[in-house]
């Protein structure tokens, strides 16, 4: 059985991460942020995998069981937002929609 190294592992992670944050930081659109902010979050997931594979225990597992966690909720308050968006008439899943939200 032939396994990855680790610095494999985390270069695969780094150019993830690095993916989800221009993805969040560049874009206008609340879906798209969001899908950033997931590439994000999987790359930390193949980090405390590989982690966990180069030093030989379930710590790094955890982590990604509370990892998929957070992604989930994230998901649903996104989702959340944009149906609150769309049914209080903003229409758009652009960012700036999203300041008449705070009540002001």
């Amino acid at each position: 059985m032939m396994q990855v190294p680790l610095s494999h592992v985390l270069a695969v992670a780094a150019l993830l991460f690095t993916i989800g944050a221009v993805c969040a930081a560049s874009r206008r659109n609340v879906l798209m942020i969001l899908v950033g902010v997931e590439f994000m979050l999987t790359a930390a997931s193949v980090a405390f995998a590989g982690g966990a594979l180069a030093h030989g225990n379930l710590d790094g597992q955890a982590a990604i069981i509370l990892v998929m966690g957070l992604a989930a909720a994230e998901a649903a308050l996104g989702l959340a937002l944009l149906v609150h968006a769309r049914r209080s008439g903003a229409g758009s899943a652009e960012i700036d929609a999203y300041n008449r939200l705070s009540g002001e």
